[in-house]
């Protein structure tokens, strides 16, 4: 054997070969054509043709590591077979992946950010002169390694025997014959060096095996018929005039029959019905992007384009979103662009180098999470991040998501003191790049799927986080409103009596509540850590906290601002979230929580029913206060108009332990004025006093109007009042 092959069987025997279509397969040479196939565990390789059991010959070994050779004047007919025999007898036959030079070299999408159809394992057919062959087109960016193989039980994961093609644009491609849906696969690389890295998960895999394994699997992705069509051809509507009812939850322990988290089929047939009639208008999962550790509840993935399998199979979460769909509930996601765990069959010095993540710890390293930050300033990285996104709003049919620790990518100071950050060019502490790509990604969803939502979890003042691009800001549609949500609960888990020193804690709030268009969240953070829960928080005695908990829920739907209701919340859960345990459902034997679950629901349905309570979120003439600065009896009194109608609600709230029984305000116009929510009354768990149904206006003038109402404010209570159109 000549010097050229010995050192081509040493580069192959090491799984270092990084052009192995110059080599293997059909070539010509001085005296006519030469097919070398290198098969390293086998005895015997022959050759037959695509629809034969025949052999056309047997190759001859040309070197102990496994290389074989067959000359010959002229190139046989393709597509080829190779009949293979291992040194232990096993027999199998299987197509040449390396005479698959034009599907190996082809790109399935030129859109940058459509990824998924270019990277990743791609079910797919080559044609060699009018014979279908079926396989896998494996696609991997890798610019750093020397060479790369696919592995997995069909080559025994044996690294040395599906290396790669590495191409000018820092992509290693192969098209593997007869794969199938379900094979699993991981790609074995060596660093610039030729240094081995550990096997790692395909960073564009559809689906992924659980711990200890990891292993990417092929997809078949056309497989799911979608029956949402109507939903889909829905017309896009302004979302902030619109009803926006979030119930956040947690996948693998809404319940746990058995100690098992339901799976995606079953979340269907079981949370639906139940978010449906509570009355929600979306459902936000937690991130359901693949990630290995539970405990991060999601929010340190490395699978951007896979959902996790702890709960199914890929179709499984389509027919969950496709059965919320034709149930007229949206599905919001989860979706963490901002850092990624450290663990090494993941992102992590992919290819030897920091390539998905800022090479600069100092900006690639979360020193709270210990987790990578990604390379927002590199293009292929910004790809990546907006090409995942773009996934799960296509392919997935989500109807939103919810951008995680936004924050976190928006300053380079973020959890960093003196000396540990540097500053940006002009010297201050924005991540310009980060910034960049928040816009990139608001544009591209804006421009290609422009009914879905994208939500910001974003937790300082950065201006503009819901202006749109064109005028300077970052393009979110809604931002979690946290300083609502810290000031919020902050004043009702004051004991009454010192809560008048504490009134402008709650009325202060509308002074930044149309700074951006928001969401107000009570979310899962908020009943962890040991922070309790929100019952928990509330003081007093078991019948003072419910009842503060019930006039801190409607002080949420009184609110300007789209609700967010964490699961568990409409139960009054006494219990901080457990990740591995089911909600406490018994508590709904107790009539007293089930009349919290009772006030969510009506809650809702007033929330979505009037007008008032919703049009006017993100607009200033949505609300206005009847009474801000009533500290002395701690009562709040404000309106909430449609700015469309001028349909307005009335909404009073008594945040002490003193009834009130000729509480008087001012009404601009007079007639009967219905009592439509009551949460003292004995249906959510409250003691039902006395307040009427109705009130009809005096004429008498109050707070600069012409007429006043006269009301009886029971303790710790919220009432929702209108004004009758037509006296019945």
């Amino acid at each position: 054997m000549n010097t050229d092959l010995q050192a081509l069987a040493e580069r192959l025997s090491q799984a270092l070969e990084p052009n192995p279509f110059a080599h293997l397969g059909w070539h010509p040479t001085a005296q006519g054509w030469c097919l070398r196939v290198y098969q390293p565990t086998a005895r015997r390789v022959d050759v037959w043709p695509a629809d034969s059991q025949r052999s056309l010959t047997l190759l001859e070994p040309t070197d102990p590591a496994g290389l074989f050779e067959w000359h010959c004047e002229s190139q046989p007919e393709l597509p080829y077979r190779l009949a293979i025999e291992n040194q232990d007898g096993h027999r199998w036959v299987s197509f040449d992946p390396y005479q698959f030079t034009d599907q190996a070299a082809a790109g399935f999408d030129a859109d940058p950010l459509r990824l998924d159809r270019q990277l990743g394992a791609q079910l797919c057919t080559a044609s060699i002169n009018g014979t279908d062959v079926s396989g896998v087109r494996f696609a991997l960016w890798a610019p750093h390694a020397s060479s790369v193989s696919v592995i997995g039980q069909f080559n025994d994961w044996d690294a040395r025997r599906h290396p790669l093609q590495r191409f000018d644009d820092g992509c290693w491609r192969l098209f593997v014959p007869g794969l199938v849906a379900g094979d699993d696969y991981k790609f074995a690389l060596t660093d610039a060096q030729g240094r081995p890295l550990p096997h790692k998960a395909d960073p564009v895999g559809f689906q992924a095996r659980q711990f200890p394994q990891f292993n990417s699997v092929v997809v078949d992705r056309q497989r799911y018929h979608w029956g949402d069509q109507h939903w889909c051809e829905r017309s896009p509507t302004a979302a902030e005039a619109q009803p926006l009812s979030i119930y956040e939850v947690h996948a693998g322990s809404w319940k746990r029959p058995n100690g098992q988290p339901l799976n995606y089929r079953e979340l269907a047939a079981q949370l639906i019905p139940y978010a449906l009639d509570l009355g929600f208008t979306h459902l936000e999962f937690l991130p359901l992007m693949e990630h290995p550790y539970d405990g991060s509840w999601g929010y340190q993935p490395l699978g951007l384009f896979a959902p996790t399998s702890r709960y199914g199979e890929p179709d499984d979460l389509k027919y969950l979103i496709d059965q919320c769909h034709q149930a007229g509930l949206g599905v919001i996601l989860d979706w963490v662009p901002a850092h990624f765990p450290a663990d090494e069959h993941g992102l992590a010095h992919f290819d030897g180098s920091a390539l998905y993540e800022d090479a600069d710890p100092q900006r690639g390293w979360h020193p709270d999470w210990q987790t990578y930050i990604y390379d927002f300033a590199k293009p292929q990285v910004r790809d990546f991040l907006i090409a995942s996104a773009l996934f799960w709003l296509d392919e997935f049919h989500v109807d939103g998501l919810r951008v995680d620790a936004v924050a976190s990518m928006l300053y380079l100071d973020y959890s960093r003191g003196p000396g540990q950050w540097t500053p940006n060019v002009d010297g201050g502490n924005h991540n310009y790049a980060a910034i960049d790509l928040l816009r990139r990604l608001n544009d591209c969803i804006a421009e290609r799927f422009p009914k879905a939502l994208c939500i910001a979890e974003e937790s300082t003042s950065f201006d503009g986080v819901t202006r749109g691009v064109s005028a300077g800001g970052l393009g979110f549609d809604f931002k979690w409103n946290l300083g609502w949500m810290h000031d919020s609960l902050g004043y009702f888990q004051r004991p009454p009596e010192q809560r008048p020193k504490h009134h402008q804690q709650l009325s202060h709030i509308l002074s930044y509540s149309y700074a951006e268009r928001f969401v107000l969240p009570l979310s899962h953070d908020e009943v962890v850590h040991g922070k309790g829960t929100i019952l928990t928080r509330q003081p007093g005695d078991d019948e003072r906290q419910r009842a503060n908990l019930r006039l801190c829920y409607a002080w949420q739907f009184a609110h300007p601002g789209k609700k967010l209701t964490f699961m568990g919340n409409e139960l009054g859960a006494p219990r901080e979230w457990n990740e591995n345990a089911e909600l406490d459902w018994t508590l709904l034997n107790d009539p007293h929580h089930g009349g919290i679950q009772a006030l969510v629901r009506d809650l809702n349905r007033l929330y979505r029913q009037q007008p008032a309570l919703h049009r006017g979120d993100s607009n200033p003439d949505g609300f206005h206060w009847l009474r801000e600065h009533d500290s002395q009896h701690s009562v709040f009194s404000l309106w909430r108009r449609d700015p469309d109608s001028d349909e307005r609600m009335l909404v009073v709230l008594n945040a002490t332990e003193d009834s009130h029984h000729h509480y008087a305000l001012g009404v601009p116009q007079a007639g009967r004025y219905d009592i439509l929510l009551n949460t003292d009354s004995r249906f959510y768990g409250g003691r039902d006093a006395e307040t009427g149904i109705w009130l009809d206006s005096l004429d008498q003038p109050a707070d600069d109007q012409p007429y006043r109402l006269s009301l009886r404010l029971p303790p710790l209570t919220a009432l929702f009042l209108k004004r009758r159109h037509h006296d019945n």
